[in-house]
Order: C-alpha cells, then structure tokens, then sequence
C-alpha cells in the first residue's frame, strides 16, 4: 500500500469511528484484520469516536430541547438502555451499551437516566477505550497466531 493511501485509511478509520452506530469497538478489529496496524488503529478509531460522544456530552441540554420539540416516543433501544441502567447502573449502561445501542445514545441515555456529565464522560471513555483495546488485540493476535491470509482484504488493498 502506497504511503497516501495508508494515511487515506487511517482518516477513514477516523472518520467513520466518528460516525454515530459506526464504533470504535466494532472499526478497531475490522481495520487490524484489514491490514492496518493497531496501534494508530486504536488511537484513531478511540479518538474519532470519544471526539462525538463528548458532544453529546457536553451539549446534552441543547439535544433534550432538540428531542422535545420533535415529542419522540420512547423506542426499543431506550427501553433497553433503561433495563439495564435500573439493573446495573451507569458502569452497566456504559459497558454493555455500545455493543446493544452504540456508544453516542449510551451516552446521551446515561444523563438522560440521571448520570452527570462527569460520570457518564469517565466511563464512556473506560468503556471505549477498554472495549477497543481488547477486541483490537484480539484481532491482532488471532490473526496472527493463526498466520491467516485472506485474498480478499489483500485484494482490496492491492495496487490495481
């Protein structure tokens, strides 16, 4: 892979983490198996995606209006969210919530429910950061300790 197209990916990795539902615990293992190294994976995957969840964080109040004006119904996915926050709590919510609901309405659930902005900020970043640690090593190591090859990531980043 040429230079510019391997920082072409890591925007990318960026960018998408960034993405609401697009998240880092998911693009991290993606892009190692994709080829890309897990480091900046990691960092860049953990970053794009902390970068919108401290949005929402931080402009929590202007959403709640925003919410209130369109009157949503509760839906499936809060509903869930509100399950496992009455049994586990924020450490639950932000835990298991990536992987159920995505990291961004974790977040904006967790104060809704009651969480300040502090407590939801630490443990959305232990849960993104941990969660994306863990399943990005995994890919590496998985992928390595079976010394897979897969014509097809290799295609898709072979010069044509």
């Amino acid at each position: 892979m040429e230079f510019m197209e391997l920082i072409w990916a890591y925007i990318l990795v960026f960018l998408l983490a960034a993405i609401p539902f697009v998240e880092a615990v998911y693009l991290t293992p993606i892009a190692v198996v994709a080829g890309l190294s897990p480091v900046p994976t990691f960092i860049l995957a953990v970053l794009g995606n902390l970068i919108t969840v401290y949005f929402v964080i931080l402009f929590i109040n202007k959403i709640k209006q925003w919410r209130r004006k369109k009157k949503q119904q509760s839906n499936k996915k809060a509903t869930k969210a509100e399950n496992i926050w009455k049994k586990y709590g924020l450490p639950g919510l932000t835990l298991i919530g990536p992987f159920l609901i995505g990291s961004h309405l974790s977040a904006f659930l967790c104060l809704v429910f009651g969480g300040t902005k502090r407590q939801v900020t630490v443990w959305m970043t232990i849960s993104i950061v941990g969660w994306s640690l863990l399943l990005g090593i995994l890919a590496a190591l998985g992928f390595e300790f079976m010394n897979v090859e897969n014509p097809f990531i290799e295609r898709f980043f072979e010069e044509q």
